[in-house]
């Protein structure tokens, strides 16, 4: 799921036969390697325990893991160790869609409406959408429904179950196959359709059609019974104890647990070699550039470039060596994953962590399976990293002052001033790439001091123009990792009537506060997705990245391929007893002029009304450091965060029985209508 989130996932029955060719095969040079990489991801950047296997020819001939299962009792990371696997998730439930072509059960290229037929939105293009279009991320769909889909110890089917009433009400931000734009939505929608096509649930149908043929057992769904016992743990930077188990209950799109030794097998039936299960039609099918039938960056060297369901196609830096790479990533909240197959040499590699990112993940898989390939002598030599020199600024040609302007993505929106041949911008890549100062340095370019971020403007097919970024990532100790991508879209100015501008102007700054999310979501743990704050350029007339329309809503504005226009949103604002309202995707959210400060007397009562509603005060003087404790009933629990949004207690997580409040900080109750939370006070004694 952008990344947004850190995200997504025991002995295996039949343990593939190692022959005695692999057996033989010289890996300490091999395993030296993912060693000493694995060890810098656990010490470094945030990862408790990394397990990672590569299977060639059928066989698995590596097979390792460092750090713990659980700090607790210092268990190790076994080969029967489970993650969640996040988003490559969805090359299970594009291979179910495939294999249900196979049996001339569905055409991928027909309408979706021909098997789900209560698919509907209120933008007439959805009827073009097809299957193929789901996986190969160009349905034009908005992105992703998130709202309680990430919850500890619940597998509760909400937001899958809700999916087909809220894209009734809801458009397309482009029409279906023009651009592919990474999209969870729609392989929650391929999920419904193995459902509605197959007569069984989808946890049953991977159970009957994948692990049995495969002899898996450590392929599972939140739905299934399973020992959680042999989950990874995960950890919060900020707290010792292990969290309670996380289900990601958007299956198709990100939902499914699994060992590494099982998707590297799983990453050989993708490849065509399990036609028993998937024809090596389809797999050859997946494994199409279907990137190139829209809109895209022109390179092709990439770490991005979609077939169906996998990321990458053509993978960097393989393409360096004239090998084909095939490569999907995944995040839950918690659990991280990569899977990166070879296809015409029948090996695939799957790295699997608690913690960390699935940037990571990738990087050691590609640097191990380089590796490994020299091993092997299948490449004579590994190449070095790139290398760059500092830019040197040239005379800039006038016409690339026409590029000055607003520009906009998913979220926000930019200035871009061009002036005697230099632009500051602010930080790219999510933060990645620090703020800084780009000079033109000839061939439409404009680079960083170091020389390794480079910078130009693509006017596309479409006749939109594109901010393109194309950069080298390092990461200190792993390796480097190539980014080309447009970050942002140019934006026309948006002028707006004096009422409408002076009614945005007052929601400029301001936070919105997410009502309707369970109170055992891992959203609480880091509250992106409950928090919106609005900012709005009200001379250009957009706020958050969206088109302001009228003085209570503003719509998507952006059409970027690739990753940057990922999750699109509209705002609609409207207001109920002199209290403001959001809503985004269905989903309602307050404003903070409504949140009250919470009592700072020795007891107070709290109650969770019928629209089941959370509950959100804020940390005044009168309350902070204080020591509060809270009489919950079962099914609610509240979290407290300071004023930097930091959570600094959890019900759902911490053992301790109550919270010194901080100054400036937020308090949020949550639960079932009608819950009553007993709130008490104790000043603590100066020291």
């Amino acid at each position: 799921m952008k990344k947004i989130i850190a995200v997504v996932m025991t002995a295996m029955l039949v343990v593939v036969p190692m022959s005695s060719a692999a057996a033989q095969i010289s890996k300490e040079t091999v395993q030296q390697k993912a060693q000493k990489l694995a060890a810098k991801i656990v010490s470094d950047y945030g990862v408790s325990g990394l397990q990672y296997a590569i299977m060639d020819k059928g066989a698995i001939v590596l097979s390792d893991g460092t750090g713990v299962r659980d700090k607790a009792t210092h268990a190790p990371i076994t080969k029967d160790t489970m993650f969640g696997i996040g988003s490559v998730s969805k090359m299970y439930v594009t291979a179910a869609a495939m294999m249900l072509a196979d049996a001339n059960k569905i055409d991928i290229d027909q309408p979706l409406v021909t098997y789900i037929k209560d698919f509907s939105m209120a933008d007439e293009r959805y009827k073009e959408i097809t299957p193929r279009m789901l996986m190969n991320h160009s349905s034009g769909l908005y992105g992703s429904h998130y709202a309680n889909s990430m919850l500890f110890d619940d597998n509760d089917t909400r937001n899958r179950d809700e999916l087909l009433l809220r894209l009734q009400s809801e458009h397309l931000k482009s029409k279906p196959g023009e651009y592919s734009v990474y999209c969870n939505d729609g392989f929650q929608l391929l999920e419904i359709l193995v459902e509605r096509v197959s007569g069984l649930s989808y946890t049953d149908f991977l159970d009957q059609k994948i692990n049995q043929p495969l002899k898996f057992i450590s392929t599972q769904t939140p739905l299934s019974a399973f020992d959680r016992e042999k989950l990874a743990k995960t950890y919060y930077p900020t707290m010792e104890q292990a969290l309670p188990v996380e289900n990601a209950n958007v299956i198709g799109a990100g939902g499914i647990y699994s060992t590494a030794e099982e998707l590297a097998v799983f990453g050989d039936l993708l490849i065509g070699n399990r036609t028993n299960i998937l024809s090596e039609k389809s797999a050859a099918a997946m494994q199409s550039a279907e990137y190139r039938k829209g809109i895209w960056v022109p390179e092709e060297t990439n770490s991005f470039n979609y077939g169906l369901g996998w990321d990458a196609v053509s993978l960097a830096p393989f393409d360096d060596y004239d090998i084909k790479a095939l490569s999907k990533g995944g995040d839950t909240v918690m659990y991280h994953a990569t899977l990166t197959t070879l296809p015409e040499h029948n090996i695939s590699i799957a790295v699997l962590s608690s913690g960390g990112n699935s940037l990571y993940n990738s990087v050691f898989a590609s640097n191990v399976l380089l590796e490994y390939l020299q091993d092997k002598g299948k490449i004579q030599k590994i190449l070095p990293d790139r290398t760059f020199e500092p830019s040197v600024k040239v005379n800039m040609p006038a016409e690339q002052l026409a590029y000055s302007g607003l520009y906009g993505t998913v979220g926000t929106t930019i200035d871009v001033e061009i002036k005697n041949g230099e632009m500051k911008l602010p930080a790219l890549v999510g933060g990645i790439i620090p703020p800084q100062t780009y000079v033109y340095t000839g061939k439409g370019q404009f680079k960083n001091n170091d020389g390794n971020v480079t910078i130009s403007f693509d006017k596309q097919s479409n006749g939109k123009t594109y901010f393109k970024l194309n950069t080298y990532v390092e990461i200190p100790g792993i390796g480097q990792t190539l980014m080309v991508a447009y970050e942002y879209q140019k934006l026309d100015a948006n002028p707006l009537q004096p009422a409408t501008k002076a009614a945005w102007e007052k929601r400029n700054g301001k936070n919105y506060y997410e009502l309707g999310e369970k109170i055992n979501s891992l959203f609480y743990l880091s509250p992106t997705f409950l928090v919106r704050n609005i900012a709005v350029d009200s001379e250009n007339g957009y706020a958050s990245g969206t088109k302001i329309v009228d003085e209570h809503r503003a719509v998507n504005a952006v059409e970027i391929p690739v990753m940057n226009g990922r999750d699109a949103f509209d705002l609609n604002f409207h207001t109920v007893n002199n209290k403001e309202y959001l809503t985004i995707d269905g989903q309602s959210y307050l404003s903070e002029d409504a949140v009250n400060p919470i009592y700072g007397g020795k007891t107070s009562i709290s109650t969770i009304e019928k629209s089941g509603h959370a509950v959100w005060f804020k940390i005044d003087a009168k309350s902070a450091t204080k020591a509060m404790s809270v009489d919950a009933p079962a099914s609610g629990g509240f979290a407290v965060y300071d004023e930097n949004g930091m959570l600094v207690y959890s019900s759902i997580v911490n053992k301790a029985k109550s919270v010194v409040l901080p100054e400036g900080g937020m308090i949020v109750l949550g639960g079932e209508a009608g819950d009553v939370f007993q709130i008490s006070m104790k000043t603590r004694p100066l020291l």
